[in-house]
């Protein structure tokens, strides 16, 4: 198959096919997902045709603002990684149980002395585990958590920490899919009909959960429960929420009790990476917040493959060959993060994303909240990472509203929002989330937003 340039269209043979492939493949969104395919892409553009319709088969040239689950930072093919991947393969396909030399090479330049991330994650106090997505990394990070509390020697509860069963996280976030992770989200959609974790003590885990960003809640949890803490779970900003922004000083603050209570700190970045004006959305006017364990992915994977990274305090650890991963660190993934980020170091794309993502949201606002106010609330971000909260008429036509965006020749994602939240606050609804590539620019990241309010303004025409 040939796609035609955009404009052109596709032989009725070859829409027949992606329509035949779409179907072979597991469709997780119950019906909902976009009868759309992509045929090729480079940069920030991606060719895609309907695949039913009127212009069923005719190949549309879409701007990429959602970087593939926010995963693509540099866009598609870029020239940078091709090398990579030759470097990698060529230094074999050893696992954890051996030494390598492209796995020394990554690790040396971000934990060794002087390294990329040495001030925040010196390699004397902490070291790094790979895995195949956010899900594994973080399941990791619950698994060293709950092993901290545990006596591989006695094989039982390390003695003082029995009443340590509970780990704190907050409503509206998304940690991932896995049985491990399901518990940790509040809605009951994602858990009712699959099993608990163990509810039989001395084993059991109990989580509790708190609205985010709400600095006197927490202070209140932590006088009253902190003694029953074993670890907190947090995204220092909420995505799958809909992009909630905490106030200045709660991640801090947080941490500060998480030390005073003697209770674990695991930092959610899996999203949040490369994305906020920073490599780690830990971060304030003060430093670096510091972290227990800190789960990186999407983004480390610079689009090319699908991967994580656990960074924890050397002191926790799990059990021998209880963690053993094929995907520890496998050489070729190596390559592709050390060159991607050497490009995002020596190009400063993570340092402009922090004035170029505030002079987006601004057009935001303006070109998009305020010219339609009877679909969206506001724009909330920081960086590349930004959402715009839909009001309850456009959530009901968010497919359709999807639809006319992709139409107008812009792709972004939907984010479900925080919903109903306790303590009287009020119902988030779904976001658009704009979390472009770093290798947009300011010419780019304009054209975005007018192809965004271009599409907003064929949906309302629409009446839909």
């Amino acid at each position: 198959m040939r796609p035609p340039a955009p404009g052109g269209r596709l032989e009725p043979g070859d829409l027949d096919r992606l329509r035949a492939g779409q179907a072979l493949q597991m469709d997780h969104y119950g019906g909902g997902r976009l009868p759309f395919a992509c045929v090729q892409a480079k940069g920030l553009v991606q060719h895609m045709v309907p695949l039913d319709g009127d212009d069923a088969g005719q190949v549309l040239e879409v701007m990429d603002a959602s970087g593939g689950y926010a995963s693509a930072c540099l866009g598609a093919a870029h020239p940078c990684l091709q090398p990579a991947f030759r470097d990698g393969l060529e230094r074999g396909y050893v696992t954890d149980e051996l030494g390598s030399l492209e796995r020394t090479l990554l690790l040396e330049e971000l934990f060794g002395p002087g390294g990329r991330w040495a001030d925040r994650f010196p390699g004397t106090a902490y070291h790094a585990s790979g895995r195949n997505s956010g899900s594994e990394g973080l399941e990791l990070a619950l698994r060293l958590a709950l092993e901290s509390g545990f006596d591989r020697r006695r094989l039982s509860v390390k003695s003082g920490r029995e009443a340590r069963r509970t780990v704190l996280a907050f409503e509206g976030a998304w940690h991932g899919w896995t049985g491990g992770l399901v518990p940790l989200l509040n809605r009951r959609h994602y858990r009712l009909g699959l099993p608990p974790l163990s509810t039989e003590p001395p084993y059991h885990l109990d989580v509790a959960f708190l609205p985010f960003g709400e600095p006197e809640l927490l202070e209140r949890f932590f006088a009253e429960q902190g003694s029953k803490l074993s670890a907190v779970i947090v995204e220092p900003i909420q995505g799958d929420a809909g992009i909630l922004v905490p106030p200045p000083g709660y991640l801090r603050r947080l941490a500060a009790l998480c030390r005073e209570h003697d209770v674990l700190l695991i930092a959610d970045e899996v999203l949040t990476f490369a994305k906020t004006g920073r490599f780690f959305a830990m971060t304030d006017e003060e430093g670096p917040i510091p972290t227990d364990v800190t789960v990186i992915g999407k983004s480390l994977g610079m689009g090319a493959v699908s991967t994580s990274m656990v960074i924890a305090r050397r002191e926790l650890s799990v059990r021998s060959s209880g963690a053993v991963s094929t995907s520890d660190l496998r050489p070729l993934t190596c390559s592709l993060m050390r060159s991607g980020l050497r490009y995002l170091s020596e190009e400063r794309l993570i340092e402009r994303a922090g004035p170029l993502g505030a002079e987006l949201r601004e057009r935001l606002r303006k070109d998009v909240v305020e010219a339609f106010p009877e679909l969206f609330l506001e724009v909330r971000g920081l960086g590349y990472m930004n959402g715009i909260e839909l009001t309850e008429r456009a959530s009901v036509g968010l497919t359709a509203l999807r639809r006319r965006l992709l139409e107008a020749g812009v792709f972004v994602e939907f984010m479900a929002g925080a919903g109903r939240r306790t303590h009287g606050l009020r119902y988030m609804f779904p976001a658009m989330r704009i979390a472009p590539p770093l290798i947009a620019g300011e010419d780019d990241l304009r054209r975005i937003v007018e192809r965004i309010r271009e599409g907003t303004r064929r949906f309302v025409e629409a009446g839909r």
